[in-house]
């Protein structure tokens, strides 16, 4: 058994089991997958074509992977909690070492900026071509909610964030684009249900914005200009 069940449990549900060794989808060559992820056996040797695995066999080369990762993490002598060591050993299985290590997480953490930690971590959810993998999406949830466990997030959640911003909205350049991002990633259906809440009873009048201007108008006022 594991000393770290909830970083099996991550990687197991969104790894997925493979009895047959997979190629890699951008080479269809090495390096190849097995099992729960397992592209290295724990004696060193990588995965070929062909392998085989059982579902027993899986779970102990990953219980031996997390157990290596646990001990390289420590090495780094961050200050890090359970929960905050076992959501990155998640998030090392997924990305690979050389990522984390040259990732700007590392810094973080070793800053102690865990709420800026998260956030990171948060934005690997892309593949090779720069698109958005669901699965990327939902895994980074599970693993930034662990790692955040013990910590004060009444502050951070996303709608005092999302309200802060419509607040302060000034429609400046750089406003835009990361609202652009944010919709761009967004379930099509959650935004339509975002623009029938936000509108409704709301004020009979029509709002407008003038790209050259940084004000926003209605249209009791549009044609007073």
């Amino acid at each position: 058994m594991s000393n770290f069940p909830r970083a099996i449990k991550i990687i197991r549900k969104y790894e997925g089991f493979l009895e047959k060794a997979l190629a890699d989808p951008d080479t269809n060559d090495e390096p190849y997958t097995l099992g729960y992820g397992t592209q290295f056996y724990p004696d060193g040797y990588p995965v070929c074509k062909g392998q085989m695995c059982t579902k027993e066999k899986a779970i102990e080369y990953l219980e031996k992977e997390v157990d290596l990762i646990s001990k390289e993490l420590e090495l780094q002598n961050l200050n890090l909690d359970l929960e905050m060591h076992e959501a990155l050993i998640s998030f090392i299985h997924s990305v690979g070492w050389g990522s984390f290590l040259y990732s700007n997480i590392l810094d973080l953490c070793d800053e102690e900026y865990w709420f800026e930690s998260a956030k990171e971590i948060t934005r690997w959810v892309f593949d090779n071509e720069r698109h958005v993998i669901e699965n990327l999406v939902n895994r980074r949830k599970e693993e930034t909610d662990l790692f955040l466990t013990n910590q004060n997030v009444e502050g951070i959640k996303a709608g005092n964030i999302l309200l802060k911003a419509f607040k302060d909205y000034t429609a400046s350049q750089h406003e835009i684009e990361a609202i652009s991002k944010l919709e761009a990633v967004l379930n099509p259906c959650i935004l339509a249900a975002f623009d029938n809440d936000f509108n409704d009873n709301r004020n009979c009048y029509n709002y407008y914005y003038l790209p050259d201007e940084s004000r926003l108008y209605t249209s009791e006022n549009l044609f007073d200009k």
